[in-house]
């Protein structure tokens, strides 16, 4: 890497918020892509409890995947099990210290949280989108369906393909969020793959977020 190269990633990642900070600005941000319509006769899949990621996966203890890739932006992520194959557009802080959500009149397009590594780097990624607006079911709409072993691929602006391994799906309250927990860095290329979810209603939209655990298995 040359020292021009080295210099703008330093300062990239100089720029790059404080995990602690990130976890209580994600929690608060999410609120402007968790109050959609709810207006389905059913609405979007719940994770099953037997989704929920173990204590041991939990923590981290995974040590056999790819051990990183440089930092490069995202193009689309793919989720087979759920026919995902989505644009993604990068998303960062907007004024009041939120988290930007992708734009809610296009359904089928993520967002890449550039606040934190990009996804293959060591350390934790997120990829949030909606998931339904007022004309009905959006990009992460299936997202609560998932179970472990199911694939998330993410394609680079480098060419690489990053491909995780879901090892939990879970439900969080908005009031009780884990944010370290879900954006903590266990030292090792991880992935978090966020929407709304858990209850509904008319006057404060959804009340929790489907929150996607996984970790990188594979680089193409």
């Amino acid at each position: 890497m040359l020292a021009s190269e080295l210099a703008e990633e330093e300062e990239r990642r100089r720029k790059r918020a404080p995990w602690g900070v990130i976890a209580l600005v994600l929690l608060t941000g999410l609120a402007l892509i968790r109050n959609g319509s709810g207006e389905f006769d059913v609405g979007p899949p719940q994770p099953a409890s037997a989704a929920a990621a173990d204590s041991r996966t939990s923590a981290g203890t995974f040590s056999n995947g790819p051990s990183g890739l440089p930092f490069s932006s995202v193009q689309r992520v793919k989720i087979p099990a759920i026919q995902v194959d989505a644009p993604t557009v990068p998303v960062g802080l907007d004024i009041g210290g939120w988290v930007d959500a992708p734009p809610p009149d296009d359904p089928n397009l993520a967002g890449w949280f550039t606040g934190a590594v990009s996804p293959g780097e060591k350390g934790t990624s997120v990829i949030v989108g909606h998931v339904d607006n007022m004309q009905g079911p959006a990009v992460f709409y299936g997202l609560g369906a998932l179970k472990k072993g199911n694939k998330v691929e993410v394609l680079r602006e480098d060419r690489k393909t990053a491909v995780f391994e879901v090892y939990g799906v879970d439900v969080f309250e908005k009031s009780n969020f884990p944010g370290d927990r879900v954006y903590g860095s266990k030292g090792t290329p991880e992935l978090r793959v966020i929407t709304c979810g858990g209850g509904f209603s008319k006057q404060h939209g959804y009340d929790g977020n489907v929150v996607v655990f996984a970790r990188l298995v594979e680089v193409r």
